[in-house]
């Protein structure tokens, strides 16, 4: 039998993951990247001994890359260095409060006492966090089931009130905890999915585990370097990877893709695999339109975008740790304004990245390297958001962080640069400029994303974000893995 060839478009982590995973499954494997490097939004930005992460900053989950090495025999830590994090993160608000989190119980019964929150509060909270990623990870997770149908085999409707269906994010994470403090705080774990914790639904909350019970690391040089790492990986594999090659079609022939187009070149494949979202792929790839696409778009809304902002800085702000949060005043209002009004906020939630306390090669020696980031609506094409409009949230929150302790911030600014969704959706195809994929909303998808099997095409399957179980650097590389087996179990049938 000829060995089969699978094509995948696009080289962020979920297509990577895809690649290397069929390639150990004996398939003919060749990626095609619009981009000059292989990352996707893992990306990078370097100027003047100054180092940025310009998309994820934290990886958590790191036995779900480590099964991309272990299968051909190799140790992730020889490709991708890894090391823990202390404080995982620290929480500043508008007070004066400052409240860090802690995997160790000690460390973190003593943040809880500072703010006078029982210790025996956050066991609880995190007791229930365990039970839904435990729940969620039986199934959802290491089986990748994508619909009602699959969930129902799996689970049984028993246990379906087990996944704490009738109530929101927000309102699990509030039944726990007495302070605003920790109710902020563990509300803002959505963060790693893009949406509100007051309307996604509350089995959300067993993200909370994967930080508490996996720990949070860093690669050292910069998370790019898990790129890095798996780029080695792929190149001793034999995995071909096509960098400056934009898709500009996928074929089709008698209800299958028969291979894709790239500078007027057409490649055949007897599987597509697609790392671009699912409603850009259908619509610029598959020339797909009319009520199959617009049954997508109400479903599959886009996550949250966000302004980028990195900044070299000639001095240090010892206050800072490696991970910060600097909280709303009014977080509630802050959800509501980005993801119902779709506004940009008066008053963001910002996460600041300071690297250079784990890491002294992402900046001068005594200096910061610092990664802003205030979550914002994705692009709205009938009523756009100026550059000006950007520039406008860049000065509020510049204000924000001199205003809660970093004093004369834009004074020290020696490196200054800025992403918008403009840039994010021109950079990575994304919906609408979304980071997170698809949104996890209660009332539109019960956070449910695209399946990985088209519904159209049989051999086109797709990945990330846009897919389940969602975004993320895990989920994403973990939706690669469960795409292979798909893929390898389809030929089975055929």
């Amino acid at each position: 039998m000829p060995q089969r060839k699978a094509i995948v478009i696009g080289a962020g982590l979920g297509g990577i993951s895809a690649a290397v995973s069929l390639k150990q499954e004996g398939y003919e494997v060749a990626i095609f990247e619009k981009n000059s490097q292989i990352g996707g939004k893992l990306n990078v930005h370097r100027e003047r001994g100054y180092s940025f992460d310009l998309g994820p900053s934290i990886l958590t989950l790191p036995h779900i890359f480590r099964r991309l090495f272990e299968r051909s025999g190799k140790n992730l830590e020889d490709y991708i260095p890894i090391r823990t994090v202390r404080p995982h993160w620290r929480n500043f608000f508008e007070d004066g409060t400052v409240v860090d989190l802690y995997p160790e119980a000690d460390k973190m019964a003593a943040e809880a006492l500072k703010v006078g929150e029982p210790y025996e509060n956050v066991e609880r909270f995190l007791k229930y966090s365990a039970d839904l990623y435990d729940l969620t990870n039986d199934g959802y997770f290491e089986q990748g089931l994508d619909n009602w149908r699959e969930f129902g085999k799996h689970y049984g409707l028993w246990k379906f009130p087990q996944f704490d269906l009738f109530r929101n994010m927000h309102s699990g994470v509030a039944s726990h905890f007495d302070t605003r403090y920790f109710r902020d705080v563990f509300d803002f774990f959505i963060k790693y999915v893009g949406s509100s914790a007051f309307r996604a639904p509350a089995f959300m909350n067993s993200m909370a585990t994967i930080q508490f019970r996996y720990d949070l690391w860093y690669v050292d040089g910069g998370l790019y370097n898990i790129a890095v790492g798996l780029g080695r990986l792929m190149e001793e594999l034999g995995v071909k990877v096509h960098l400056e090659s934009a898709v500009e079609e996928v074929r089709r022939e008698g209800g299958r893709v028969t291979g894709i187009v790239v500078g007027g070149e057409f490649h055949a494949a007897d599987v597509v695999i697609s790392n671009m979202e699912v409603i850009p792929a259908y619509k610029e790839l598959l020339g797909e339109e009319g009520a199959f696409t617009r049954k997508l778009e109400k479903r599959l809304e886009p996550a949250c975008s966000g302004l980028i902002i990195d900044l070299g800085l000639d001095r240090q702000y010892p206050q800072l740790a490696h991970h910060n949060f600097f909280f709303s005043d009014d977080q509630r209002e802050h959800f509501r304004t980005v993801f119902e009004k779709r506004e940009l906020p008066h008053d963001p939630t910002l996460y600041v990245v300071a690297a250079s306390r784990t890491d002294a090669t992402v900046a001068p020696q005594g200096c910061d390297a610092l990664k802003i980031l205030p979550h914002i609506p994705y692009i709205d094409d009938e009523h756009p958001l100026s550059r000006a409009d950007y520039e406008a949230l860049k000065d509020r929150v510049l204000e924000k962080l001199e205003r809660m302790g970093l004093e004369n911030l834009r004074q020290h600014v020696v490196v200054e640069h800025v992403w918008t969704p403009l840039d994010i959706r021109e950079q990575y195809n994304s919906n609408k400029g979304s980071i997170y994929g698809v949104v996890s909303d209660r009332w539109k998808n019960l956070a449910f994303k695209a399946p990985k099997q088209s519904t159209k095409y049989p051999n086109l399957f797709f990945v990330g974000g846009s897919v389940n179980p969602g975004g993320g650097m895990p989920m994403v590389v973990l939706c690669g893995q469960n795409v292979a087996k798909k893929v390898v179990a389809w030929h089975a049938q055929c």
